[in-house]
């Protein structure tokens, strides 16, 4: 936690020296790094607001969301790795500049040390903006209310909406949700698999995790490379305890054989979660069964980026556990079902879930 605060400091710093002050948007388009972590919370120690757009985007997906929110300086990397292919994340971010005059500065981290272009004028290598910086930044007060970052969706059903959470309702969120519906325990290795890019990256690999002063694994890759056992062969390397995966990610390990779980010890393993979607039967008896062993809760979690926390889910060992089911919502939260004219309806049906 230290040596996070050195590193956070220090490109807070960085990013004062090139202008940034509270308010001002910052675009982060990056892979699964620390580098992106700290830049996270870099801008949130100056009341910075960063808009992360995923690395898998094209150019315009990222102009798009680069325009929208003004943004004033983007943060990025030379290349990003994915199932041992590079992508090209700074020459995407050159192609969406084209059509972003808001953006002053581009900050590049090396990752690769693949060849890029450069434009001396606006680009920034980060490992030498920050080699100069002060290890401290002081925090600038923000009041609850106050923005502390923009989230686009996935424009799954039209265009993507900026969805903006505040400084104090989505961090006591994040951080009671994080503790309860995942048992957090002091010394507990806790893996949440997202990226960084949504949101439960955002609420559940940083902000709550980090907010409970717990141990979080990021990690860059895929779950089938170099092989279907990687998860499970990073769980018994690290000892990780609490387990959080999406649905699809669950049913092409299941295809690809139970060999590739049951070659790896996986004791370490106490709880495994469920994010993203709704996870069929199916998945989940093999998920509980196998990855598991039977002996592992499993928290089928629902929620969304305009909730920011879980909605609904189990607490493990105290709630009846359904295959397929999110089972009962949270504190203070009430769920009901309307139709499609907003007609609310009773008893064991189908319709739109609403809070």
């Amino acid at each position: 936690y230290r040596k996070l605060h050195e590193e956070v400091c220090k490109l807070a710093n960085g990013l004062k020296e090139l202008g940034v002050e509270k308010g001002d948007r910052i675009c982060i388009y990056m892979p699964m790094v620390p580098e992106a972590a700290y830049a996270m919370l870099a801008c949130a120690r100056i009341g910075a607001v960063h808009s992360i757009v995923f690395g898998g985007f094209s150019p315009d997906a990222l102009a798009g969301r680069i325009q929208d929110s003004d943004c004033k300086v983007v943060i990025t990397a030379d290349e990003g790795l994915r199932g041992g292919r590079k992508v090209p994340l700074k020459a995407n971010c050159d192609k969406a500049m084209l059509s972003c005059p808001s953006v002053e500065h581009v900050v590049v981290v090396k990752r690769t040390g693949g060849e890029i272009d450069w434009d001396k004028s606006r680009d920034q290598w980060y490992h030498l903006l920050t080699k100069k910086q002060a290890k401290d930044c002081p925090c600038e007060p923000m009041n609850a209310e106050d923005p502390l970052f923009i989230l686009y969706t996935s424009g799954s059903t039209g265009m993507p909406k900026g969805v903006l959470h505040t400084s104090g309702g989505y961090l006591v969120w994040a951080s009671m949700t994080h503790q309860y519906v995942f048992d957090y325990q002091d010394g507990d290795i806790y893996w949440c698999t997202a990226d960084v890019g949504w949101v439960t990256g955002h609420s559940y690999i940083v902000y709550g995790p980090l907010a409970n002063g717990a141990t979080t694994l990021m990690f860059e890759g895929v779950p089938n490379y170099p092989d279907a056992g990687r998860f499970w062969e990073v769980c018994d390397k690290h000892k990780v305890t609490t387990f959080y995966t999406a649905p699809t990610a669950i049913r092409a390990l299941m295809g690809a054989g139970d060999s590739f779980a049951t070659s790896h010890s996986r004791k370490s393993l106490r709880l495994l979660g469920s994010v993203g979607e709704p996870i069929n039967p199916e998945a989940w008896e093999w998920y509980f069964n196998v990855v598991g062993e039977g002996r592992c809760a499993i928290v089928d979690t629902w929620w969304q980026t305009e909730t920011g926390g879980i909605m609904i889910s189990p607490l493990p060992g105290a709630t009846k556990l359904k295959a397929g089911s999110a089972t009962l919502p949270l504190f203070g939260v009430e769920p009901a079902l309307v139709d499609a004219e907003g007609a609310f309806l009773e008893g064991a049906t189908e319709g739109n879930l609403v809070i």
